[in-house]
């Protein structure tokens, strides 16, 4: 089981202090730094100083860290045109040596595209859109060197393209897909991710998605062998109750229901937690991390949680 770290930084956070929370899970051990994409808050919260760009941030962070990988959960294809997202994404895969993975989804916060003047279509339009970024994305990555792309899609055309610049990894930086949809959500993934990524769902959902995503490849003739399956999960871990109260009041949530829906507890509870959803399938868990100054949290999951993993 490989532990991830997730930062919400829309919801109030400088570079600096996701550069601070990257460098620390770096020098921990953690297997990479992701973070969302989104440009408006969330609930109560102020958002000050504002939101920051998820590729600008990652972009940062692949000059001023050394070793972590770095993505996003889940860039809104709703944000960007592909041709330049695969430019964008190839230019920090060359800046990180390497370290780069793409998180992509449809978009679902209206709110944010009408205070940034996003178009924001219906959901089955959402849907035609990212299937087609996929197809561009993946096919301007795969063209050979010296070779051109060319595309003619609905939403999307593209025509004689030299379909560059190329990512350092080869045929192209890991894809990660997911969500709680029935039919499109696996078709797509079965087709284009390398990870197929559940967002705060229970053990109970991870399964029956974890089902419909292995049915899914086998309609195509893939191997589900060949993703890695993971779950996004909110984290609230403390030495003892006294640790995870203060934890869980400081990101405005209950113990008990953090208990119930995310990955809260002592390290003991948080391994059990752990273990049930690696029954499931789960190679791979982002953790949410909603609090960025407490870097000690880290330092517990770290030497108290990951140790026994």
């Amino acid at each position: 089981m490989e532990l991830r770290i997730f930062t919400e930084p829309q919801q109030g956070a400088s570079y600096d202090d996701l550069l601070a929370v990257a460098r620390r899970a770096e020098e921990t051990g953690f297997g990479a730094f992701f973070r969302s994409d989104h440009y408006l808050k969330m609930g109560s919260v102020s958002g000050e100083p504002g939101p920051t760009d998820a590729w600008t941030t990652l972009a940062g962070l692949a000059r001023d860290t050394r070793s972590i990988r770095l993505g996003t959960l889940m860039t809104a294809a709703t944000f960007r045109l592909p041709g330049p997202l695969a430019i964008t994404v190839a230019q920090v895969d060359q800046m990180s040596g390497g370290r780069v993975e793409l998180g992509i989804g449809t978009g679902w916060y209206d709110a944010e595209h009408s205070a940034y003047g996003i178009p924001f279509p219906g959901l089955g339009e959402r849907f035609d859109r990212l299937a087609e970024q996929l197809a561009v994305i993946t096919g301007l990555w795969r063209t050979p060197p010296g070779e051109t792309f060319d595309f003619a899609g609905k939403h999307y055309q593209v025509s004689d393209s030299p379909a560059l610049p190329k990512p350092v990894q080869r045929p192209h930086p890991p894809i990660l897909l997911g969500g709680m949809g029935a039919k499109r959500t696996p078709a797509l993934a079965a087709r284009y991710a390398d990870e197929f990524n559940l967002p705060f769902v229970s053990i109970a959902d991870t399964v029956t998605q974890f089902g419909r995503m292995r049915a899914a490849c086998q309609e195509i003739g893939r191997d589900p062998a060949e993703l890695t399956w993971s779950n996004a999960l909110v984290l609230c871990c403390g030495r003892d109750d006294a640790e995870v109260a203060r934890r869980a009041e400081a990101i405005g949530r209950e113990p008990a229901e953090l208990r119930e829906n995310g990955l809260a507890g002592t390290p003991a509870e948080v391994v059990d937690r752990i273990g049930r959803y690696a029954e499931t399938g789960t190679q791979r868990i982002y953790l949410q991390v909603l609090d960025l100054s407490d870097l000690d949290h880290l330092d517990l999951v770290a030497t108290e949680v990951m140790r026994q993993l």
